[in-house]
C-alpha cells in the first residue's frame, strides 16, 4: 500500500465523521401489534431502509434497542437504555451519554423515506446550537433531529423531574428550527417524516413507494 494511502477517502465513505448516527428502535409497537421495524416496503424492511441511509451519511451509526437479539443481523453496535420504560427520551439520553462524538443525529427505526440532502443540510447548519430539529407549524419532529452531547444535563434533569416529552427539553437549550419552507427545498412532500403506527399506514406508504 503506498504511503499515506490509508488516509485517502473513497467515494463511498460516509461524509460525516464527527457526528454519530443514532437509530431509535426501543418502541414496543403496541398500536401496531408486532415489530413494525421488520415490515417490508419495496422489498426492504423499514429498518433496513433506515440503516442504509444512516450508514451512508455517518461513519459511526448505532442502534438503541432494549431487544438487541432481534437486530443482531444488522451488524450495528447496539445499546440498551440506561433507564428503561421512558420511551424515546430514554434512548436519546443513553446515546448522548455513551457516544464519544460531540453530537448525534437521531431518527426512528420506521422512517423509510429519510432524505440524505435534508439530513446533510441539518448537519451543515449546526453551528453552536444544541438541537437542530424540523418544525412544520405546530408539529416538531423530535425523532428526526440532531442533539449535542451537552443536552444530557437538561435531559437528565427532566427525567428526574418526571418530564419525559422530548420537546420539553427544547425549553432550556438553544434550538435551531428547520422551518417548512426550508424543508421543502430538499423534501417538498415532507416524506422524511412518514412512519407507521398501524397496518393501514404501511399500505399508504406502499402506495407511495409504487408511485415514486
Amino acid at each position: 500500500m503506498p504511503e499515506g494511502s490509508k488516509n485517502i477517502r473513497t467515494r463511498t465513505d460516509p461524509p460525516f465523521e464527527d457526528i454519530v448516527g443514532v437509530i431509535l428502535a426501543g418502541g414496543r409497537s403496541t398500536r401496531y401489534g408486532r415489530n413494525k421495524a421488520f415490515e417490508t416496503l419495496g422489498g426492504k424492511t423499514l429498518i433496513g431502509r433506515v440503516v442504509e441511509t444512516m450508514t451512508s451519511l455517518f461513519r459511526e451509526t448505532i442502534l438503541m434497542t432494549n431487544t438487541p437479539s432481534e437486530y443482531e443481523h444488522l451488524g450495528l453496535a447496539m445499546h440498551q437504555d440506561l433507564i428503561k420504560g421512558l420511551g424515546p427520551i430514554g434512548g436519546i439520553y443513553t446515546a448522548l451519554k455513551i457516544i464519544q462524538k460531540d453530537a448525534g443525529f437521531f431518527v426512528a427505526c420506521d422512517m423509510p423515506f429519510l432524505n440524505r440532502a435534508l439530513i446533510s443540510h441539518m448537519v451543515s447548519i449546526m453551528q453552536d446550537f444544541d438541537v437542530i430539529v424540523p418544525r412544520m407549524g405546530w408539529k416538531i419532529e423530535a425523532l428526526h433531529a440532531l442533539y449535542r452531547k451537552r443536552c444530557v444535563a437538561q435531559i437528565e434533569k427532566n427525567i428526574n423531574d418526571g418530564i419525559y416529552q422530548v420537546i420539553r427539553v427544547f425549553e432550556h437549550v438553544t434550538v435551531r428550527y428547520v422551518e417548512e419552507e426550508e424543508i421543502r427545498q430538499f423534501d417538498p412532500q415532507f416524506q422524511s417524516f412518514l412512519n407507521i403506527n398501524r397496518p393501514q399506514d404501511l399500505r399508504r406508504l406502499e402506495n407511495l413507494c409504487l408511485s415514486s
